[in-house]
């Protein structure tokens, strides 16, 4: 993969130094629950993708649910700039070049787009959907409509992921996970998170809700395929593999891949995420025809 005629975007928070040295728990708002309890929430959120505000208030991820504490937790100010390290760059050129297709999509349909902003962060950060912990790995709070990512989580997808053995070749990995989150906010900005979160406050049972939310996984996946296939027209930055390795990512973190390696079994019904097969699919959807029209995981028959 190469960024070389990517636009390195300003609307990176840098907050890596200052939340390495302010440290930190999980605020107010936890109720009763242990050390032990949070790890092992957090754990299960890295695992799954889940926005930790669903495990540790019982909240619904679309909504950036939290206990009112956890809604009123303050943002610490920082200054949106370019960062200057080799990883925060390579953050900001991703963000960049999703902000600069997204822009020209939306202008295609009359539309304008509003970048969220991406918080980096080191260990832990307050937000208003939860308290942002390195092994809950990135997500999107639409409360705020920033990206939250501690850049160690890049160095995990090295570790964890087979076939991505050193940082050249975890790249456009690294990438696709930055435009799946990017492609949150696409939705919220597309009206579909709050259609969605009304959705699932409707719903007969925990399962229709969980079935909804793979819906909106499935579509950021096939957003982030979208977003790739205008860059590639664009710059024609990608290398040999680059595909297959982010189809090889996408494969690792679905639902019943992980389920099976924590549990031994799966159970289909507390999938959140989708199954490798359909995270996929619907990536490779979006990337083979560049357009939003065949990302309609909402469809009956979709999934």
């Amino acid at each position: 993969m190469r960024t070389d005629d990517f636009r390195p975007s300003d609307n990176v928070e840098d907050d890596r130094e200052a939340s390495t040295s302010r440290g930190g728990g999980v605020p107010g708002g936890t109720g009763s629950l242990g050390i032990g309890t949070v790890i092992i929430i957090g754990l299960i959120s890295w695992y799954f993708g889940i926005d930790p505000s669903v495990l540790l208030n019982g909240a619904q991820i679309l909504t950036g649910g939290g206990t009112t504490s956890q809604q009123t937790s303050q943002v610490p100010q920082v200054t949106a700039a370019t960062p200057n390290d080799p990883t925060g760059r390579f953050v900001a050129l991703v963000l960049g070049d999703t902000e600069d297709r997204w822009t020209e999509i939306f202008a295609a349909s009359g539309k304008t787009y509003h970048p969220p902003k991406l918080r980096l962060f080191s260990g832990s950060e307050p937000t208003p959907c939860a308290f942002a912990q390195s092994a809950m790995g990135p997500f999107y709070c639409p409360r705020d409509q920033r990206v939250y990512l501690d850049t160690s989580f890049f160095d995990d997808l090295q570790r964890k992921f087979d076939g991505c053995s050193d940082s050249q070749a975890c790249k456009f990995s690294e990438a696709y996970v930055i435009a799946h989150e990017v492609g949150h906010h696409v939705q919220n900005e597309l009206g579909i998170l709050p259609r969605v979160t009304q959705a699932q406050q409707a719903a007969a049972s925990k399962v229709e809700a969980n079935q909804l939310q793979v819906r909106v996984e499935l579509q950021a996946d096939c957003l982030a395929g979208v977003w790739a296939n205008r860059a590639q027209q664009k710059h024609n930055f990608l290398d040999q593999g680059d595909v297959d390795q982010a189809l090889q990512t996408a494969s690792a973190i679905g639902d019943d891949r992980l389920q099976k390696e924590m549990q031994g079994y799966v159970v289909p019904d507390a999938f959140t995420h989708g199954t490798s097969e359909q995270r996929k699919r619907w990536f490779q959807n979006g990337f083979n025809s560049g357009q939003i029209s065949a990302c309609d995981t909402m469809a009956a028959r979709a999934l």
